[in-house]
């Protein structure tokens, strides 16, 4: 059941991706809704939920939180040492690309491949406790994958990588909640590491939205349709998370 749940999850993610292709005349709006999902899937389900899973303080501070904040501090560092790197080779200021470079884009996609997979282990050990668990889990992992979905893309794209390789992280991020939910069928993640991963990765992810995304979603098109799209995007994850619990 869990497996054909995931497969659920692959269509909800490339539906995703295709949705964000498709509004590319209206990129201010794509980006505004893409940076409210982040910050809904950050604070109101990655979040809380390591904090579940990861609790544990070190030297009285939870261990989810201490890598939620190492998350955003190392997203910042690689994308400016990637920076450096680039205009060491010629190409100062990221010249027709807005000072971005692409494997940044090409990392956090990639790290929303690793979350999915994660989605995909969740799912497949809400089934072995059984009873209700397992359908409140496929109900959040089949909606926000389309959020994964979406974000995947648009994160590859910001960062000027070409479309296809947009497309190759797309597939990527769709098969891995397939692939995460068939692995439980062979052993259990224990808790307490998926709990830590979601905290550093809710950092990243926090760090892409506010210091990129939503950045960019505004400086061009400061409208009242782009702040819409955002705080749409945060009640549409807000929304989820509820039906799910």
């Amino acid at each position: 059941m869990a497996v054909i749940v995931a497969l659920g999850a692959f269509l909800m993610t490339l539906a995703g991706g295709w949705t964000a292709q498709r509004v590319t005349d209206r990129r201010h709006l794509v980006l505004g809704l893409a940076g409210g999902l982040m910050l809904g899937v950050v604070g109101l389900d990655l979040l809380p939920e390591s904090l579940s899973a990861a609790g544990r303080p070190v030297f009285g501070v939870p261990l989810a939180l201490l890598l939620f904040v190492a998350g955003f501090l190392i997203a910042h560092v690689v994308e400016r040492l990637l920076a450096v790197r680039q205009a060491a080779h010629g190409a100062e200021n990221g010249a027709g690309n807005g000072g971005r470079v692409p494997e940044v884009g090409l990392t956090a996609a990639s790290a929303m491949v690793g979350h999915s997979f994660a989605d995909g282990v969740a799912l497949g050990a809400a089934f072995q406790v059984g009873g209700g668990m397992g359908v409140a889990v496929s109900l959040a992992v089949i909606t926000h994958d389309f959020a994964d979905g979406f974000n995947t893309y648009t994160l590859t794209r910001l960062y000027g990588n070409a479309r296809r390789k947009a497309v190759l992280m797309l597939f990527a991020d769709a098969v891995a909640p397939v692939l995460g939910a068939v692995s439980t069928l062979l052993f259990t993640l224990p808790e307490e590491p998926l709990g830590a991963y979601l905290g550093f990765f809710g950092g990243v992810l926090l760090y892409l939205a506010a210091a990129e995304i939503l950045p960019e979603a505004h400086h061009r098109h400061p409208a009242l349709s782009t702040l819409m799209c955002t705080v749409g995007g945060v009640a549409g994850i807000w929304l989820v998370v509820g039906l799910a619990d």
